[in-house]
């Protein structure tokens, strides 16, 4: 992809192919306007379409309250994708569409994330021209984060559940990181009951059996995540 940028510090025009895309900032939300030519505004193709839609998804993951659950959170996980092996293209177009939805709705300590995530993945697939049958998929695995929990025979919701929770098993640094983060997210909690929310958190993961459903992620990634969090666990004086 090429782009020409030009612009100002509040407003940017960068071609795409055969369109004129502005990019502005308004308030902090990324806003996508389509491209004009002779008074006429042209509509999008198919696949701009999709370009404009991860666009708004990637505004929503630069929200200024996000300490983990951000761009970078996005990227590692679309990183972990590339590095599955024996996926059909479909499947791992459904699975890139998953992650890039997954948590583009996130307010802290709410019940309904995963929920408004689902539907707007849908929403901004079924606007694009995606099949009824593929956006109702992607619905159907961004739903799965919140529990973390998937059959180990369903594939997809297993490889995204057990790409979501790959930071567990980082190396203890990335971790500590990760932790330090997410503290961040719920700075308006006070210590002692951030202290029990988070260690009922990692209790119920450690008891998760296998945390990981997918065995290659789980090879991987799972002794370390134990580890890890048991060491959180202890410092939170929760063990």
């Amino acid at each position: 992809m090429v782009f020409a940028f030009a612009g100002d510090s509040t407003t940017t025009s960068f071609k795409f192919e055969a369109f004129l895309y502005v990019r502005t900032r308004d308030g902090g939300d990324l806003r996508i306007q389509p491209s004009r030519e002779e008074g006429r505004v042209n509509r999008p193709s198919y696949n701009e379409c999709l370009v404009e839609a991860e666009l708004r998804a990637r505004s929503a993951y630069a929200e200024p309250h996000r300490y983990y659950h951000n761009e970078r959170h996005l990227d590692d996980c679309l990183r972990q994708l590339d590095q599955i092996p024996g996926l059909a293209e479909h499947d791992r177009q459904l699975l890139r569409w998953a992650i890039l939805w997954h948590d583009v709705v996130y307010e802290p300590g709410a019940f309904n994330n995963e929920e408004l995530s689902a539907q707007r993945a849908e929403r901004e697939l079924l606007g694009c021209g995606v099949e009824g049958d593929d956006a109702a998929e992607v619905s159907r695995l961004i739903r799965l984060t919140k529990s973390h929990k998937a059959d180990p025979s369903d594939r997809l919701g297993a490889l995204l559940v057990s790409i979501d929770l790959s930071i567990l098993g980082s190396n203890p640094e990335r971790y500590g990181s990760y932790s330090a983060a997410v503290r961040k997210e719920y700075a308006h909690v006070p210590d002692p009951m951030w202290q029990t929310g988070r260690a009922q958190v990692l209790k119920r993961l450690l008891a998760a059996n296998p945390l990981y459903p997918d065995t290659a992620v789980r090879a991987d990634f799972e002794q370390r995540a134990r580890l890890n969090m048991e060491e959180e666990l202890k410092a939170l004086g929760g063990d």
